[in-house]
């Protein structure tokens, strides 16, 4: 004749909701060394155990239907067993992915880089003097030759030059290591 089941030890908890607590208080610290050291064994990994170990008394509590089980120790390590090959499924079936479906855009660390290195270049222009900040950025971003520069801010060509190239310059330091 097989001994306590389960069901009878839960059985409590529904009848008295005030005892339910810690009745299953106690089962868990009577059987919770069990079954993770059993979990350990059958996954050799300290989180993947705890994760059974835990889930395992979540299905005890919520089991729908009558156990019939000789012991509830028993029961218990069934159910770890059980989650633990469950989870071997499951990564059975996950297969990695290839590297060339991977994002193309830059990571977080790449995007905060460039926004720091941007914000870093545009302090550093309002720094410019008026002037040449107006010559590097008619050459750097409209493009224009450096002659038509020299007509719209109304300097010589050769102002032109030095102010584009003391203002890359400058530029240039503040991207140096300091």
């Amino acid at each position: 004749m097989p001994g306590p089941t389960l069901r009878a030890a839960f059985s409590v908890w529904a009848e008295r909701p005030q005892v339910a607590m810690t009745d299953f208080s106690a089962l868990y610290q009577k059987y919770a060394p069990d079954v993770f050291r059993f979990a350990m064994y059958l996954s050799g990994n300290r989180g993947e155990a705890e994760d059974i170990t835990s889930e395992t008394f979540v299905r005890a509590w919520t089991a729908p239907e009558p156990i019939a089980m000789a012991t509830v120790k028993g029961y218990l390590l069934t159910i770890a067993r059980n989650l633990f090959l469950q989870g071997l499924r499951n990564r059975s079936r996950a297969i990695p992915l290839d590297e060339s479906i991977r994002d193309p855009r830059p990571g977080p660390e790449a995007e905060t880089e460039k926004k720091a290195e941007y914000f870093a270049v545009m302090a550093g222009l309002q720094r410019l003097p008026e002037i040449d900040r107006a010559a590097l950025l008619m050459s750097a971003f409209e493009g224009m030759p450096y002659a038509e520069i020299a007509r719209a801010l109304g300097i010589s060509l050769a102002a032109v030059k030095m102010k584009i190239h003391r203002s890359r310059l400058t530029l240039s330091r503040l991207e140096e290591p300091k």
